[in-house]
């Protein structure tokens, strides 16, 4: 089994799992390591039922406590997935040079006021419109922060669209895909594979095989791997199949981030 380094619990506004639950699986799947990842997007849209924020000095009382609690079972990392605005760069910076995190992913949720998991995203325009605002979004991101070790779900719209990947493509959206993967590489920041997808009915992993060849081809190197699990029994979801496709994209080993800094794991 391989690590799994995005990972939920209680301190997400959209989990209810004590982050031991998270562990006790983990344990149990023979996995070599569990980072917790809870969700932090500061400036949320009020509109929506979740705030996505939580204390984190409180956080980090409790994960150490994990920590100590597991150790001879399973290594356990601390980290948080932070969500990308462009006016928050200086807030984040802060942020993240204030606490001792392991592992910092970047993930983008808001486009214009909208979480893109709501219909209202993709009201008065094509699924086309909506996909491509999306992608340049994250671009527009990536330009501003260079706060996080890893770009979490970089196609987190196509699990919500009206017809989620019927219709999508990485040629579809290659003249906005391709400056992600090259800033990514530019700025040293990994590539998460993200297996929600698998879970949401999508039959692959996030991002595209396709876009995780083309980075590849580009030079990209820094592969994560994450299940999103906001719940035990996903916990390592699909990682079996994850590895077979990642392997087939010309990687051999995936990243797992401690103190900040990479160490790689053979798939």
């Amino acid at each position: 089994m391989l690590a799994d380094t995005h990972v939920h619990s209680q301190f997400s506004s959209d989990s209810q799992t004590p982050a031991g639950s998270q562990a006790d699986r983990a344990v149990s799947l023979d996995m070599p390591l569990l980072c917790i990842t809870d969700h932090q997007d500061f400036d949320f849209p009020p509109q929506y039922e979740h705030s996505f924020t939580f204390d984190t000095d409180r956080y980090f009382d409790d994960m150490l406590r994990l920590k100590s609690a597991y150790s001879g079972r399973i290594p356990i990392r601390i980290g948080v997935e932070l969500g990308l605005m462009p006016h928050l760069k200086e807030r984040l910076e802060d942020y993240t040079e204030s606490y001792p995190f392991d592992y910092v992913i970047g993930s983008v949720h808001i486009v214009r006021d909208m979480d893109p998991y709501y219909s209202n995203f993709y009201e008065g325009r094509t699924e086309t419109e909506a996909y491509r605002e999306y992608f340049q979004c994250v671009y527009d991101n990536l330009k501003v922060h260079s706060c996080f070790d890893a770009l979490g779900h970089l196609d987190y719209v196509v699990r919500y669209g009206p017809h989620k990947n019927q219709n999508y493509s990485y040629e579809q959206y290659r003249d906005l895909i391709d400056p992600i993967l090259e800033l990514l590489i530019q700025k040293q920041i990994a590539l998460e594979c993200n297996t929600a997808g698998l879970k949401y009915g999508l039959g692959t992993i996030h991002p595209l095989p396709t876009i995780l060849t083309r980075y590849r081809q580009l030079g990209g190197e820094l592969i994560t791997l994450g299940s999103d699990a906001h719940k035990p029994e996903h916990l390592g979801y699909g990682f079996a199949e994850a590895a077979k496709i990642i392997k087939a994209c010309g990687f051999t080993e995936y990243a797992v981030f401690e103190k900040r800094r990479p160490v790689f794991y053979p798939l």
